[in-house]
């Protein structure tokens, strides 16, 4: 893509005040993008990183074989809600259950109005921080540990997977780079973030796309304090970041798009100049939407993919 034609593809980006994200992933192709009208600082920075996750597809609870998990109503109603995941991976890497989730009452949110984590002791506190509330009982968010269990593991006759692509553009002039479903052209077209349309599986039954998939990314960054190492996700459905394997980001339930934001220097346990993990967990559960938005100021390092069951066509 020429510089011209991807700067008129996002200037609008560099008008709006999102907050600043990451997804994760495998670095598959960059270009350089060097231009003279660039500020100094990111002039050696690429065009474009391309990520590479993997996506699982999954059959909705009312046909035959279909996971209880997607098309579910929560008992609590639809809705955002915390604490569906433990707070750290398991040995696999993967999300381990901890409850059917607590309905979003009220959201938390930093000095800057953007929504956070509910506080956790390894998530340093920022003056200006706004604790929001949730309910006391569980909502019903998911049908249990095992089936949860299944949503990111390759589970033959549960689901299906293959390897997917999402290339994220730098915003003009800045650090930034954002994946957003509504600015990418394919996606734009789809009327949504939907990667196994006809495939796979197929589609969902009585339509033309496909709402129930998993889709997970990983790779590794080097921290930088103080130099605005920001992660923000907005979206549907469910949506769980890790660094290091600990959650910052918590966007669990069936629900219509959520924003979450994590600043890396809040992570007071994060040693300057040391590599960590980043993992990104996300499922697509429910109709009618498909909403997927990443930003980040990361410089993303090369992640292995797990094996897959079938070639992304």
């Amino acid at each position: 893509m020429k510089r011209t034609e991807r700067t008129n593809r996002i200037t609008g980006l560099a008008m709006t005040a999102a907050g600043l994200a990451t997804a994760a992933g495998l670095v598959l192709w960059a270009s350089s993008g060097a231009d003279a009208a660039e500020p100094s600082g990111f002039s050696n920075l690429p065009d474009t990183v391309t990520l590479t996750g993997i996506v699982r597809d999954f059959r909705e609870r009312q046909v035959p074989g279909g996971h209880p998990d997607f098309e579910l109503r929560p008992a609590a109603g639809f809705a955002h809600y915390y604490g569906i995941v433990q707070d750290t991976l398991d040995a696999e890497g993967k999300p381990v259950f901890r409850s059917t989730g607590y309905k979003r009452l009220t959201q938390w949110v930093d000095g800057q109005g953007r929504p956070i984590i509910p506080s956790r002791d390894y998530i340093a506190a920022r003056s200006g921080d706004v604790a929001g509330s949730m309910s006391e009982s569980e909502g019903g968010a998911v049908t249990g540990a095992e089936r949860l269990r299944q949503w990111f593991r390759d589970v033959p006759g549960v689901n299906m997977s293959a390897a997917f692509p999402i290339t994220l553009e730098r915003v003009p002039g800045t650090n930034r780079y954002v994946f957003d479903d509504k600015l990418d052209t394919n996606f734009a077209r789809l009327n949504g973030f939907f990667i196994v349309n006809n495939t796979l599986f197929g589609n969902s039954q009585g339509g033309n796309k496909n709402f129930h998939f998993t889709y997970e990314l990983s790779t590794e960054f080097v921290y930088k304090p103080n130099s605005g190492q920001v992660f923000t996700f907005t979206g549907d459905d469910d949506v769980w970041v890790f660094i290091d394997d600990r959650l910052v980001i918590d966007i669990g339930g069936v629900h219509s798009a959520v924003s979450q934001t994590i600043d890396l220097d809040r992570l007071d346990w994060l040693v300057d100049g040391q590599t960590y993990s980043l993992k990104f967990f996300y499922a697509e559960r429910h109709r009618t939407q498909a909403n997927f938005r990443i930003e980040t100021t990361l410089n993303l390092r090369n992640a292995e993919l797990p094996r897959v069951t079938g070639m992304y066509d």
